[in-house]
């Protein structure tokens, strides 16, 4: 299947390495979740449950009592321990245990719950409880699959660490993307996104794309490199009719091709994409390097490395990452693409101030906490553990000011005050 042929993963390689894991996580390229959707319906038929957040389902009591709306629509009896938790407005421990008590009531030899766009509620304390109560409390035959960005935030950490979770999706390897390299030496394509984006063709850089649409949808071909027409029209030309969209379409393509043959050969002809099954994929002519790709397989790896491979991994990414993606460019997809990467930077900066801290090195655990609030002003767990070093080594005006700084960014962009937690801590610091 072409799947397959551009993400490298079989079936075969599937099964092995998420069998007797009560949870998979799956990394969110929309390639990977074709793919495993489709390994899911093969191998689990009837035992495969699905849901999707919806944009609207913002909390964890909103999205639970949406699953059990859904899921009752295919098995009349399911959910009556989740609804009568969620009426009793019990606490996230209990709902999460509900929830594994319906699951394990379903009559199936396996079931699978899969839950897509998982990253629109909040990777909170609260939702940290749920998961542990709820994968602690599962039956054998259960497992849980969440599709979802946040690879790096707990509680997902502690579940591979203890063996209950894989993570899959991450199959790629350094300057081979997730592409074959041919045996005959092909041109080189070299895309750097991270920062205002430039494209170099054998090591020529294209300075002109013959306009904005052809650059952008460039860039877009590079970030999705399997992707439906439907995909595109919906990113590029959303209120077009289909017949105008597509002849639009075939000129800009046409133009990427144009501006990459340029610096190769005039007398041939270079796709940057093929077309089969009804996915877009990369051309066979060209060789890929992207930058964004390094970065994220690079943050990836470390999750599931040794510390010292971790902390190598993890630096070679802070180093990749120079600028925000694409940032003198504004599209919906390339601010959401802009916020994800942001994101993992974030968190490759926080796990590099773990790994200092853990080793007490503080100076250096300190310089990296402080670099990641630069990206996630809101991580208030961050300001706590910053606070803390500052308390241990005894500077206690700077663990003060790290508190008031975080008090005020809270009251002016959230109307709100720090946790009881953090308070506490504030208190302890001050009258120590």
């Amino acid at each position: 299947m072409v799947q397959e042929g551009v993400t490298k993963v079989t079936l075969e390689s599937f099964r092995e390495r998420s069998s007797g894991k009560k949870v998979v996580l799956l990394y969110p390229w929309t390639n990977y979740r074709t793919l495993f959707l489709t390994y899911y319906y093969e191998n689990t038929q009837d035992g495969l449950l699905y849901y999707r957040i919806t944009e609207d389902q913002t909390s964890l009591t909103l999205w639970l009592g949406g699953l059990v709306q859904e899921l009752e629509k295919l098995n009349g009896s399911f959910g009556d321990a989740t609804k009568t938790a969620l009426q009793s407005r019990k606490k996230a421990a209990q709902l999460g245990e509900a929830l594994a008590y319906d699951l394990a009531a379903i009559q199936a030899k396996q079931t699978i719950l899969y839950i897509d766009e998982l990253d629109r509620i909040p990777f909170d304390n609260e939702f940290n409880k749920f998961i542990a109560h709820l994968v602690a409390a599962l039956p054998a035959h259960v497992q849980l699959v969440f599709n979802s960005r946040m690879l790096m935030h707990q509680p997902w950490y502690d579940l591979i660490a203890r063996g209950e979770a894989a993570v899959l999706g991450t199959e790629r390897r350094k300057d081979n993307g997730m592409f074959t390299l041919e045996k005959q030496a092909n041109p080189q394509l070299e895309v750097y996104a991270l920062g205002t984006g430039y494209t170099l063709v054998n090591g020529q850089i294209v300075d002109n794309w013959d306009g904005a649409l052809p650059r952008n949808l460039f860039f877009f071909f590079m970030d999705r490199p399997l992707v439906t027409r439907k995909e595109i029209f919906e990113t590029f030309w959303p209120e077009l009719p289909v017949k105008e969209a597509t002849n639009v379409f075939h000129v800009t393509k046409r133009k990427i091709s144009e501006r990459i043959s340029l610096k190769i050969d005039t007398q041939k002809t270079y796709e940057m994409t093929q077309y089969a099954s009804g996915f877009y994929t990369p051309g066979k002519k060209l060789t890929r390097h992207y930058d964004v790709f390094d970065f994220q397989s690079d943050v990836e790896q470390a999750m599931i490395s040794s510390e010292d491979k971790e902390e190598e991994l993890l630096l070679r990414a802070v180093e990749c990452y120079r600028s925000p993606f694409l940032q003198d460019t504004d599209m919906p997809w390339i601010t959401q693409r802009r916020d994800q990467l942001r994101l993992l930077n974030a968190q490759a900066l926080i796990s590099l101030g773990r790994i200092y801290k853990r080793r007490n090195d503080l100076d250096n655990a300190l310089g990296y906490f402080s670099r990641s609030l630069a990206h996630t002003p809101e991580r208030e767990d961050i300001y706590r553990e910053m606070m803390m070093i500052y308390h241990k080594t005894g500077r206690k005006q700077e663990a003060i000011l790290q508190y008031r700084q975080l008090a005020e960014m809270l009251r002016s962009v959230y109307k709100i005050n720090p946790s009881r937690e953090t308070q506490d801590l504030h208190h302890l610091i001050e009258s120590s």
